[in-house]
């Protein structure tokens, strides 16, 4: 498993540092020595999505994240992000984010579609374990650090997260008994917390 784990690890840095290309399957292939049949399922088994979707969504998050925080022009946006027209773009950023650029970046509010995909070389297989769901606690002070790092990992820097309000949030939930975590030693692998009067869900890591 592990072998497996660092070949799709190795796979998603070939496809990060050229998102300003489309995808090409074959070089990523030659650079794991697999056939691209092979390297397409074992990704998408892995990751849950092809290699050519992942790449696109990949593509259209970091061009919508200049958009909003960037003067680039959509052209120039465009091109960066591996496209060869503003209308092919535009075709694609409108059938994902469902609306023009020019109206994401008048609405000035980012969120992605897909943030880069972090693995562990040594997984938690939660799946192997009955009694997994025992694991889930009540979410103390003390775990705060730990919750915030998968936070800081899932949300990859959101420039709208207003930490210090978080965190006040967060201490509320924790002392309200509201806060629920689930640990792999030291590592938070999962969070939730419940909105004190509706009891709905406001985050599930």
């Amino acid at each position: 498993m592990s072998g497996k784990i660092k070949n799709i690890i190795v796979a998603i840095d070939y496809i990060e540092s050229h998102l300003h290309e489309k995808p090409d399957l074959e070089a990523i292939a030659e650079v794991l020595h697999y056939s691209k049949y092979h390297l397409h399922r074992m990704f998408k088994g892995t990751v849950g999505l092809t290699i050519q979707t992942y790449a696109q969504r990949r593509r259209l998050t970091e061009a919508a994240k200049l958009l909003v925080f960037s003067d680039k022009p959509i052209l120039e946006i465009a091109l960066t992000a591996g496209y060869e027209s503003q209308q092919s773009f535009t075709d694609s950023f409108r059938a994902m984010y469902k609306k023009a650029p020019n109206r994401y970046r008048e609405e000035e509010e980012f969120y992605p579609l897909q943030l880069r995909y972090i693995l562990k070389e040594n997984p938690t297989n939660l799946e192997g374990e009955s009694n997994w769901q025992q694991k889930i606690t009540y979410a103390t002070d003390t775990d705060i650090p730990a919750w915030m790092e998968l936070v800081h990992l899932v949300i990859d820097g959101f420039p709208h997260l207003n930490e210090e309000q978080y965190l006040e949030q967060l201490k509320e939930y924790i002392r309200n008994r509201r806060a629920l975590i689930l640990k792999d030693g030291d590592t938070a692998v999962g969070i939730m917390a419940f909105h004190e009067v509706t009891d709905v869900i406001c985050c599930e890591l």
